[in-house]
């Protein structure tokens, strides 16, 4: 029942309790400062009717003794005053006496104790018996004369005068000992009021130690309890709950803060599972596999580097979905093998992005890694069946071993992308890493970062390879080729540069470099060769700067060169990469009127749905059909296909890499537009190239 009585009228919440015990405190404050203001307030009413009657009276008494002390004088003066001066001396005796007269009426009116009464009853009496007297003292003046006066006052006025003086001063000392003890009552009241004060105070000091103690107790020890919670949360130590309590506002904050550590828990297992594990395979991730060994040394393990081949293809053509649910089937066919073999205990299994994995082992040698392989690849011997899709799969496979020296296992990573690169390069499904692939991952490293001084430094060099128009035999432009020539190690092929500029972006600066050394050339062309054009090729990096039109347009404007003596090529790879964007760009570039050539045609998987949409001018053929065209009548027959299906789009056909002067022959009789190669030049620069251009281009087109 009480507890029932105790949760209706809310003493569980700390609002109330507070609310009640500084509700009574602060009645009992104001109790404090209302009961001695009542007090002094009655003593100030005491004190002022006191000042009123009292003193008054007491001031009436004194009066009166001095009126009775000075009426003797004046009786005595009268007695002895001549007749002619006692008119005066009459009137100041009545005077006096009505002095007496009158402080004895204002004492009656004012007077209320009794013995004050009863004295100033005999203090009446006096007063009449002295006017009785002091009236036959006169008759005798008037009638007998001053001896007999003076005698009636020595022998009667004087001891009545007495008399009532005397009754005056006990009226006096009786008024005095009232006021004295109005002064008693009052500081006695005054001291009550004082004891009153320090119970009280007392009291509220008592009241406020309980209220202090019941608060710590019930509001300041639950939030010890709360903050030690917070701290325990804050920690990481989510397990521990903060206990019910008596308290409705500490119940429901330890509630809060239970629901918020479970939550908090949660949500870092979520954010660990994401962190640490790939959500597709639920495998360890790159970040967990460093984590796990951050600190570690490792000897005698061994590394294999997985890349799930045709990864991209799978993507665009299915879907999403289907690429990561071959991944899925990929990484449980790697769990099983692990599990069945001696790594079961210790093969640690990570996905990395993509469809790369890595698998860390303990490994004394490389039969170890060897064998572990052999079976990883039998388990991919089966399609992924993924709907109505049956899907091959096949890996690319780096190895790496450590045995005696200790290295990190970020090395040994980095060992088996080397490797996993140096199969990807050369087409291969596996590769073991060796000290000469680091030698040369290291060396292009080096080029790439020589690079950028080369073109401020002017090392590199563009050569210019002449193209020949078959129909009327004149030279009409040259294709521009970058070379390297480095300060210390000499001549650099484009083959060893080019592919890793391109993949680390560096291939832009390049390009760039080769716009403006082409423009200047055909700027310094203008006079004597006004009709030639040169053609720059241009990267996939290229193409994917949306920015790429306006500079070209901007370095026209620079060297005032007419826009179609300046050719683009890019590759027929590099243009289905992206398609649709690249249309795009493309059809801006032809808006500035330059010309646009797809190199190395035939190589590549387009679309001749795309083919078509290409706002391009030209079509070279690759060297690889025109090689002995001549004895190859199935190549020859798919050239003229190459040939007619350009001239059909409004194409010039260019044949690259004419050798033989039979190769040329046969072109020119298919129908090509040009041709370039050795037979006509090789590229040339410098001195090289202008005797070439003296000696072959006719006087015709020099101005």
């Amino acid at each position: 029942m009480l507890e029932k009585l105790i949760n209706q009228l809310g003493f569980r919440r700390i609002g109330v309790r507070l609310a009640i015990s500084y509700g009574l405190l602060l009645i009992l404050i104001a109790a404090l400062i209302l009961m001695p203001f009542s007090q002094i307030q009655k003593m100030t009413a005491r004190n002022k009717e006191f000042t009123q009657k009292e003193m008054r009276s007491l001031l009436d008494v004194q009066a009166l003794s001095l009126s009775a002390e000075s009426v003797s004088n004046a009786l005595l003066q009268l007695l002895t005053s001549s007749r002619e001066k006692r008119e005066i001396e009459y009137a100041l005796v009545d005077v006096k006496n009505r002095q007496i007269t009158d402080l004895i009426e204002s004492l009656e009116s004012n007077l209320t104790d009794q013995m004050q009464l009863d004295n100033l009853q005999r203090l009446k009496l006096r007063k009449e018996n002295y006017y009785r007297i002091f009236n036959e003292m006169v008759n005798q003046l008037e009638d007998q004369g001053q001896e007999i006066a003076k005698q009636t006052f020595v022998e009667d006025v004087q001891p009545a005068l007495s008399a009532l003086l005397q009754e005056s001063k006990i009226l006096l000392d009786y008024e005095q000992k009232l006021v004295q003890q109005h002064q008693l009552q009052s500081q006695d009241e005054l001291e009550k009021t004082g004891l009153l004060v320090i119970i009280l105070s007392s009291v509220i000091i008592l009241f406020a130690a309980v209220l202090a103690w019941l608060t710590t107790r019930s509001v300041i020890k639950p939030l010890a309890i709360l903050e030690q919670n917070a701290l325990r949360i804050a920690s990481g130590d989510y397990k521990s709950q903060v206990p019910a309590s008596n308290t409705e506002e500490v119940t429901r904050v330890g509630t809060a803060l239970n629901l918020m550590s479970a939550a908090i828990a949660q949500r870092e297992s979520d954010i660990e599972q994401f962190a640490y594990y790939d959500p597709i395979t639920h495998l360890p991730n790159r970040t967990y596999l460093l984590k796990a060994f951050e600190h570690r040394e490792l000897e005698h393990y061994g590394m294999i580097l997985m890349d799930l081949a045709r990864l991209k293809t799978i993507n665009e053509t299915l879907g999403f979905d289907t690429g990561d649910y071959v991944i899925a089937d990929v990484a449980k066919r790697i769990q099983e093998v692990v599990k069945t073999g001696d790594t079961k205990q210790t093969g640690l299994l990570s996905k990395l992005t993509g469809g790369a994995f890595a698998l860390l082992f303990p490994a004394q040698h490389k039969d170890t890694v060897t064998e572990l392989f052999e079976r990883i690849d039998a388990a991919m011997g089966q399609p992924v069946r993924c709907h109505q899709h049956a899907v091959d799969v096949s890996l690319v496979y780096g190895f790496a071993i450590v045995t005696e020296q200790k290295i990190s296992l970020i090395s040994l990573m980095r060992n088996a992308e080397v490797a996993l690169y140096a199969a990807k390069r050369y087409t291969r499904q596996s590769a073991w890493y060796n000290d000469a692939q680091e030698a040369s991952r290291l060396s292009h490293l080096s080029l790439l970062s020589d690079l950028r001084s080369a073109v401020k430094a002017s090392e590199l060099q563009m050569w210019l390879q002449p193209k020949l128009n078959l129909q009327n035999g004149r030279i009409y432009g040259f294709e521009s080729l970058v070379r390297w020539q480095h300060p210390e190690r000499g001549f650099i092929s484009p083959a060893e540069f080019i592919p890793f500029a391109e993949k680390t972006g560096y291939i832009g600066i390049v390009t760039q470099w080769m716009l403006d050394s082409a423009l200047l050339k055909l700027h310094a062309w203008k006079q004597h060769y006004p009709d030639l054009s040169i053609a720059v090729n241009v990267s996939t990096y290229d193409l994917r700067d949306r920015s790429f039109p306006e500079r070209v347009v901007s370095l026209l404007k620079k060297y005032d060169v007419a826009p179609h003596l300046l050719k683009i090529e890019m590759t027929e790879s590099g243009i289905m990469e992206d398609p649709q964007a690249t249309i795009e760009l493309l059809n801006r570039l032809r808006d500035t009127g330059v010309g646009l050539s797809i190199d190395d045609f035939g190589t590549g998987y387009s679309s001749l749905a795309y083919l078509q949409k290409l706002p391009v001018n030209e079509l070279k053929i690759d060297r690889s059909f025109v090689s002995d065209i001549q004895h190859a009548d199935a190549t020859k027959k798919l050239v003229r296909t190459i040939i007619e299906m350009g001239h059909g789009l409004n194409l010039h056909v260019v044949a690259e890499g004419i050798e033989q002067e039979q190769e040329k022959i046969t072109l020119s009789e298919l129908g090509c537009d040009a041709m370039q190669g050795y037979l006509l030049s090789k590229p040339l620069y410098g001195n090289s190239l202008q005797e070439w251009m003296h000696l072959h281009i006719p006087l015709s087109q020099k101005t």
